[in-house]
């Protein structure tokens, strides 16, 4: 007995099984004959059943559109690098790579591709996972399984600024102060920049040339997820403390707990209408001499660091 199989309805795994394995056995008899187009026209239906097949995977509240199907393949999976061909098959559309910015772009879901993650590791600006190090171009990954609603306003100002006249860095710290204290995605950073591949080490040039307090994972924030980057304050650090190298800053990070050693601030205390941030403070200050060595270096919070300097 056949099923009738409808577009966008739902229809068990089996019985589309049997479909599939029913039109194989009558191309038996088209692969004996020596006209090419029957064998084409033979073959059509057997790609629609597979392609109803992968959607039928997926259960029935989920089956209305190749988005929802995507979207719940990644939560079933968040953090685990997922193929091409697997969204391909549980989409059962060829535009699947659409529906995954859409994703990104018009729901705040933060999804990265492998060509934003290899560009992430060219730069050495964050420490990859290694199970990340190996994804393809074609790879996707959900970082984390938490949706951002305000994604959607974020990307129509990332447009706005992506079409502007400027320098790539110029273009991203425009972006990054208009999202002070929010997290903004290695996704949005690679929009901003029209795509160019140099948008990680233009962000990193902001933080170590520039001063500006950017944060990721292995830079001072081990909260945040990997791929994710947040402005923590709209100014730059004193020249001197730009200074500082990278595996010194996050030593004397890791040292002292995230926190400030004063007044015992950290990023768990954090909320929108609070300024602070953490800086690092030389003990021995640097217009005296002092070296940028983790043993003259400590964390202080920014109202404890100006205290500090005013003294």
């Amino acid at each position: 007995m056949t099923a009738k199989i409808m577009e966008g309805s739902q229809v068990k795994p089996e019985i589309v099984r049997r479909r599939i394995e029913e039109l194989i056995r009558n191309f038996e008899c088209e692969l004996r004959t020596e006209e090419l187009r029957p064998k084409v026209l033979a073959l059509i239906p057997i790609f629609k059943n597979l392609r109803d097949l992968g959607k039928s995977l997926i259960p029935s509240e989920y089956t209305s559109a190749a988005r929802d199907r995507i979207l719940y393949y990644f939560r079933k999976y968040p953090g685990i690098v997922i193929g091409g061909d697997e969204l391909l098959v549980i989409s059962g559309i060829q535009e699947y790579a659409r529906r995954v910015r859409e994703l990104r772009v018009q729901f705040g879901w933060a999804v990265a591709s492998g060509v934003t993650i290899k560009e992430m590791e060219e730069d050495q600006e964050s420490e990859i996972p290694t199970n990340l190090k190996s994804m393809k171009p074609s790879d996707y990954i959900l970082l984390n399984e938490g949706q951002d609603r305000d994604a959607a306003h974020r990307w129509n100002v990332a447009n706005t600024i992506r079409k502007e006249r400027g320098s790539v860095r110029d273009k991203l710290l425009k972006y990054l102060r208009s999202n002070v204290g929010k997290t903004i995605t290695n996704e949005e950073l690679r929009y901003v920049a029209g795509d160019k591949t140099e948008w990680a080490r233009r962000v990193r040039e902001l933080r170590t040339e520039f001063g500006w307090p950017i944060v990721t994972k292995s830079t001072g924030r081990p909260d945040l997820d990997v791929g994710v980057y947040v402005l923590q304050a709209d100014r730059q650090s004193p020249e001197h403390d730009r200074l500082i190298p990278d595996d010194i800053r996050r030593e004397v990070l890791r040292r002292d707990g995230y926190r400030c050693q004063k007044c015992d601030w950290s990023h768990n205390e954090w909320n929108p209408s609070d300024p602070r941030h953490l800086e690092l403070h030389h003990i021995k200050h640097h217009a005296k001499g002092g070296s940028n060595s983790k043993e003259n270096l400590t964390i202080l919070c920014v109202i404890c660091h100006d205290k500090m300097h005013r003294k």
